[in-house]
C-alpha cells in the first residue's frame, strides 16, 4: 500500500520529479562513460606495452632486467625451454637476443635496442608484423632489419636502404655489421618505435659472437590474468639463478597508475554522491513543506508517523532506482558504438602516441564501478530523504491542518 502511495506521489509533481530524475541519469551517464573512456585508454597502455615486447611472462639471467649486457644470456636455455613446453597455460614463447647498439644511416645515428628474433615466433608473441606499415616482415635468411617509423624519420630512411649497426661483443670488441631496410613499423608508442630494431637472431649471434645463446625468452599465456601463477610455477622449476617476471613485474609503474585510478574513481563516486545527497534532500524537503497540511490529515485520522517515515523514504527511494536503472541503460547504450569503433582523439595523436595508447580510445566498462553505482545511489537517495522524513513526522497534525 504505501508502494502504491509513494509512487502516486511522486508523479504529482511531475516536472520537479523530472528533474530530480534526469539529474541522476546525466550524473551515471557521465560517470559511466567518464570511466569507460579512462579505463579504454590505461587498458589500451597495459596491452599495447605486452603485445609489443614486454608478453605476460619473460625470463632472463639474474639481473639482465636491470643492466642488459651481452655477457649475460641464459644459463642452459635449451633446458628452459623444456621446462616452458611442460607448462600448459604456455600458449607461444619467443627466444631473442637484446642489446644496445648504434645504428648508423649514411646521414645520422642512434642508440637503439637490437633484438635478434625467429620471425616465425615472435609474430606468434608480437603484433610486430601487423604493425609493418612499408616493405615487409623480416623473413629471417638475409641481412634484414626492422626498424620503427620514427626512427626511420630519425635517420632519414626507408625501406631497402642500408643501416651499419654496431655493438660490444663477447669479447669486449666491437662487433658490427650492414643490413638493409626489409620493413618500417608503427605501434601505438612513438618512443618505442624509436628505439627498438629487429633482425634475424643468428646475424645478432654472429655480430655478438655469442653462438647460439639467447638473452631473453618471452612467454604468452592463454589468459593474461593467470600470469603471476605461471611465473611461480616456472620460477620454482628453474631455481635462483633465472629471473622470471610477469608484466606486473616489468611494467610496476603502469600498474600503479592503474590502480591509482580505481582509487581515484572511489572518491568521483563520493563526490558525485554527496553533491546528489543534496539534490536529492532539498527536492524531498520542498514536497513535505508543500504537503504539510496533507500529512496533518493523515495524521490526524490515525496514520502512524513510522508509515508516513517510510512513504516519505520510499518515494526517494524509487526515484533513486528508476534514475540509476534509466542512467544505467543510458550509458551503457552511449557507450556500445565506441566498443568496435572506438572515440577518435587525432587531435592529440602525438601526445597519446609518446603515451602509447594511439590515437583511437576503445571504451572499457568496469563492472566494479557498475555495481557500486546501482548499490550507491539507491542508498544515497534513501540517505538524503531522512532529514525530510523526519520532519514530516515532527509536525503536529492540529498544525499542520492549520498550515498556509
Amino acid at each position: 500500500m504505501i508502494l502504491k502511495i509513494a509512487w502516486r506521489n511522486i508523479w504529482r509533481n511531475k516536472k520537479r520529479s523530472l528533474i530530480v530524475l534526469s539529474s541522476i541519469v546525466i550524473s551515471i551517464t557521465g560517470v559511466i562513460f567518464y570511466d569507460g573512456l579512462n579505463n579504454g585508454m590505461l587498458n589500451q597502455m597495459l596491452f599495447n606495452q605486452i603485445n609489443t615486447g614486454v608478453s605476460h611472462i619473460q625470463i632472463h639471467k639474474k639481473g639482465f632486467k636491470d643492466n642488459k649486457t651481452v655477457k649475460d644470456f641464459i644459463p642452459d636455455y635449451k633446458e628452459v625451454e623444456k621446462v616452458i613446453k611442460n607448462n600448459r597455460p604456455v600458449k607461444y614463447f619467443s627466444e631473442r637476443v637484446i642489446v644496445f647498439g648504434l645504428l648508423s644511416s649514411a646521414t645520422n645515428s642512434t642508440g637503439v635496442y637490437i633484438n635478434g628474433i625467429k620471425p616465425s615466433d615472435e609474430e606468434k608473441v608480437t603484433i610486430i608484423k601487423n604493425s609493418v606499415i612499408q616493405g615487409n616482415y623480416l623473413e629471417g635468411y638475409n641481412r634484414e632489419i626492422l626498424i620503427g617509423k620514427s626512427l626511420a624519420e630519425k635517420l632519414g630512411v626507408g625501406a631497402g636502404d642500408k643501416l651499419v649497426a654496431l655493438s660490444n661483443t663477447m669479447g669486449g670488441m666491437i662487433g658490427s655489421d650492414v643490413f638493409r631496410i626489409s620493413g618500417v613499423y608503427e605501434t601505438a608508442s612513438s618512443e618505442f618505435d624509436k628505439i627498438n630494431v629487429y633482425i634475424p637472431v643468428k646475424f645478432a649471434q654472429k655480430m655478438l659472437e655469442i653462438g647460439d645463446n639467447i638473452h631473453e625468452i618471452a612467454i604468452i599465456t592463454t589468459d593474461y590474468n593467470g600470469a603471476k601463477d605461471v611465473k611461480e610455477a616456472i620460477k620454482l622449476q628453474l631455481g635462483d639463478e633465472y629471473e622470471v617476471l610477469d608484466y606486473a613485474d616489468i611494467l610496476p609503474l603502469l600498474i600503479s597508475m592503474i590502480d591509482l585510478y580505481k582509487e581515484t574513481m572511489v572518491i568521483v563516486d563520493l563526490i558525485f554522491g554527496t553533491a546528489l545527497i543534496f539534490g536529492i534532500a532539498n527536492v524531498m524537503l520542498m514536497a513535505v513543506i508543500e504537503r504539510i497540511r496533507e500529512f496533518g490529515v493523515l495524521r490526524s485520522i490515525g496514520m502512524k508517523s513510522s508509515k508516513l517515515f517510510y512513504m516519505i523514504i520510499t518515494e526517494a527511494l524509487i526515484i533513486g532506482i528508476t534514475g540509476t536503472i534509466t542512467g544505467m541503460i543510458t550509458g551503457i547504450l552511449i557507450n556500445i558504438p565506441f566498443f568496435k569503433s572506438g572515440i577518435n582523439l587525432s587531435l592529440f595523436a602525438e601526445g597519446l602516441k609518446s603515451f602509447g595508447t594511439g590515437a583511437i580510445i576503445y571504451p572499457v566498462l568496469s563492472i566494479e564501478n557498475l555495481i557500486s553505482l546501482a548499490l550507491m545511489v539507491p542508498l544515497i537517495s534513501v540517505l538524503a530523504a531522512v532529514y525530510p522524513a523526519y520532519k514530516s513526522i515532527k509536525l503536529e497534525p492540529v498544525d499542520a491542518i492549520r498550515h498556509i
